[in-house]
């Protein structure tokens, strides 16, 4: 089995970080000038974890591909985290964006693009309700609320590491076997167990006992944790995840923002799921700002009948902007052009051969390394076994050797998603682009090695 060599690690990613810099002064000059406006020199403060030690500056982006200031063009597997999934200004929700702006972005007001998007909703994910906002994390805050509002219920149940935006309640982390704020969580308004319970993802015994207390009013899962790795479910976990919701009288939200890679229904609808609530953002707007959260018809009449009609602009759910014609319009452009079964019988076999070539350079080199693959989603680790839960893939992260494989593919025009090694197919990427990979991969990895 091959092993990394620490010492010749640290001098190539120095190597890198050199080269790296010399490649990108434009991008550096205007990270020196952005300190004079933006908090450390960005937009938002995590975009300071980019590898290189200052980020890249987008000139333009199309498809799979963008230009930063330097003129240097990259093959981008990180398309926003998930926001641009299909791909960069992809061509038809493109020109209805620009029709819509022409006619008005914001009213207060419905438009005939939120029913076509609500029926559409339905068909895919089969719940009767929905509802809109602007991003996931809103729609996931929302809908907890409503949750322990009807059920009466004060926690929530989420998972071990598990992701769900920005969301206050979510941030909570087993440390050394206690629940509490996640390392790095700031200014949490209160501590968390105080309004979530956490357990780790695949235990099926941690999952009744925390039920059985009666007073949990919903558990907020991924159905495929994603973002500390893609952590599938056990065979199972989900039979027993929705049969112990309803024995126990808690409901169960499906949040299908970074899983909606597995399919034109995400993975609720290749696994054939039942959740009494879903939401997802990012995806479904090509990359204008949109979310949804969806409510089974049971749900949705208790929620209608429990909030009286003077009182329905006073909950903390909604938003002036939400619901905005610009968004519906991009949401019914991207359903109905892009997020296709045809999109997806071109990605999905593309992420296989992203997977496949990945394992051949692990399996040639003796590392004991693991990749696994959702839908056109496909990522990597550096442990010789698939983790199974939040806990198993935190112990596996290794900082620096993430870093260096950050760094060597963005030195070689490839841009992965950031503090993971992730891979996100777009509609345009072709097999050359993946074999493209593939090389890189194998390159930087033969750098390292003992």
């Amino acid at each position: 089995m091959a092993t990394i060599n620490r010492d010749k690690l640290e001098k190539v990613l120095e190597q890198e970080i050199q080269f790296f810099a010399r490649e990108h002064p434009k991008c550096y000059a205007l990270y020196q000038r952005a300190k004079g406006c933006l908090l450390d020199g960005v937009p938002m403060n995590w975009m300071v974890r980019w590898a290189g030690g200052f980020p890249i500056f987008v000139e333009h982006a199309k498809g799979a591909h963008f230009t930063c200031a330097d003129g240097k063009e990259f093959l981008d597997f990180c398309l926003g985290d998930t926001g641009a999934m299909v791909g960069h200004s992809p061509d038809a929700p493109v020109a209805e964006i620009k029709k819509q702006l022409d006619k008005g972005i914001t009213f207060m007001l419905p438009t005939e693009d939120a029913i076509w998007v609500g029926e559409e909703l339905q068909k895919r994910f089969k719940l009767k309700y929905w509802q809109t906002t602007l991003t996931a994390t809103d729609a996931n805050r929302f809908v907890l609320r409503l949750c322990r509002h009807i059920t009466k219920r004060p926690y929530v149940l989420v998972y071990d590491y598990c992701y769900h935006g920005s969301v206050d309640e979510t941030f909570i982390t087993i440390n050394d076997g206690i629940p509490g704020p996640r390392p790095g969580a700031i200014g949490p308004q209160v501590n968390p167990v105080v309004t979530t319970r956490v357990i780790p993802w695949n235990n099926i015994p941690a999952l009744e006992q925390a039920l059985a207390a009666g007073d949990i009013a919903c558990v907020l899962a991924e159905p495929v944790m994603t973002n500390i790795g893609i952590i599938h479910p056990d065979p199972g976990y989900h039979d027993a995840l929705r049969e112990l919701t309803r024995k126990y009288g808690t409901l169960l939200i499906i949040d299908e923002t970074h899983t909606m890679c597995a399919g034109p229904g995400g993975y609720t609808g290749e696994a054939g799921l039942e959740p009494d609530i879903l939401t997802v953002g990012k995806t479904i707007g090509s990359g204008v700002p949109a979310a949804v959260y969806g409510l089974s018809e049971e749900v949705g009449d208790k929620v209608s009948k429990s909030i009286k009609v003077d009182e329905s602009d006073v909950g903390g759910i909604g938003g002036t902007l939400a619901g905005n014609a610009l968004s519906l319009a991009a949401m019914r452009a991207t359903l109905r052009s892009t997020l296709s079964k045809e999109t997806f019988d071109h990605t999905i076999p593309l992420a296989v051969r992203f997977t496949d070539g990945v394992k051949r350079a692990i399996d040639e080199f003796g590392l004991p390394w693991v990749i696994n693959r959702l839908g056109c989603r496909a990522e990597y680790w550096f442990c010789p076994e698939l983790p199974r839960n939040g806990g198993d893939a935190e112990a596996a992260v290794d900082s620096e050797l993430d870093r260096y494989m950050h760094l060597a593919a963005m030195n070689r025009g490839i841009l992965m998603t950031p503090f993971h090694n992730m891979a996100l197919i777009a509609p345009d990427v072709t097999a050359a682009d993946i074999d493209y990979h593939t090389k890189v991969f194998r390159e930087a990895v033969s750098q390292i090695l003992e």
